[in-house]
């Protein structure tokens, strides 16, 4: 592997990449209600003026991916971009979410400093042209998740799909691979050779300790902080977390969510592995 290129990407006054501190995307699965969603971002905020971390607030509108007819998937579209916005005007915090159609592009950018393409839609070329699009239109960034089935090399060609378009803010994320039914896991080769291509790198440890199969998506909480340092350790830029004040009681991804309260030590000890990369390099 040749040595890692300078890769800075500007998000809502953040600066993510090459030698500079963690990024954090940060939030519920799902937005179940308006009082949950200012409840996190509230405390979100706070932790940013504790100590200056780089947090972006994300949460799903809609979880169009879920494996029951019969599950929640989220207040759709209109009421989603609201809440964000409420999020944005109170605490100030840059917003992401997921989209899933090519006509949520253009709404969403509007509100959102990161537009998310889902691992499960990631080799859709319409839908990357359509955030890509929305993306340049209002100087925001693309956060392309790499796929379970696809490998590090290969995600070159969403790189490449949105730098067709004129865009150049784009992340990629590291979610784990389906390693037979019903297990995920992180090769975290895939940091580096993805860095390689002139992006950050976004760890999502959530969605990596998934265990996907069932009526609904299992998960194992506990293995995140493990997962996350090991991360940061090889080199990551920025770390996607979902966290909930009752993980137990969520409507979506329970399982997997680190809980709201203990959020707070698990960002000093990623910061401290940061700070310790950096001075290496």
């Amino acid at each position: 592997m040749s040595e890692k290129p300078v890769n800075t990407v500007s998000i809502g006054g953040y600066q993510c990449g090459t030698g500079h501190p963690l990024l954090f995307i940060l939030g519920p699965c799902v937005m179940e209600s308006e009082q949950l969603v200012l409840r996190v971002a509230d405390r979100l905020a706070q932790l940013r003026d504790r100590h200056g971390y780089q947090i972006v607030f994300k949460s799903s509108f809609d979880k169009a991916n879920r494996t029951s007819v019969d599950s929640y998937r989220g207040p759709g579209l209109q009421d989603g971009l609201r809440m964000l916005e409420l999020v944005r005007q109170q605490t100030g915090l840059p917003t992401t979410t997921d989209i899933h159609e090519c006509g949520q592009a253009a709404a969403c950018a509007e509100v959102c400093s990161i537009l998310q393409i889902p691992a499960f839609l990631a080799r859709q070329t319409d839908l990357i042209v359509a955030a890509a699009d929305a993306a340049v239109a209002r100087n925001i960034c693309v956060n392309v998740k790499k796929p379970q089935f696809v490998a590090p090399e290969d995600t070159v060609h969403a790189v490449k799909k949105c730098r067709a378009r004129g865009l150049h803010s784009i992340l990629l994320s590291e979610r784990g691979s389906t390693f037979g039914y019903g297990r995920l896991v992180n090769d975290f080769r895939s940091v580096p050779i993805m860095q390689s291509f002139g992006v950050p790198v976004v760890y999502d440890a959530t969605h990596s300790v998934q265990l996907p199969g069932g009526a609904t998506t299992g998960g194992q909480r506990q293995m995140v902080p493990t997962l996350s340092r090991a991360a940061v350790a090889a080199g990551c830029d920025a770390v996607f977390l979902e966290t909930h004040p009752e993980p137990d009681s969520a409507l979506s991804d329970g399982p997997n969510m680190v809980v709201l309260d203990r959020l707070e030590q698990l960002l000093c000890d990623l910061t401290r592995f940061r700070d310790v990369v950096l001075s290496l390099n």
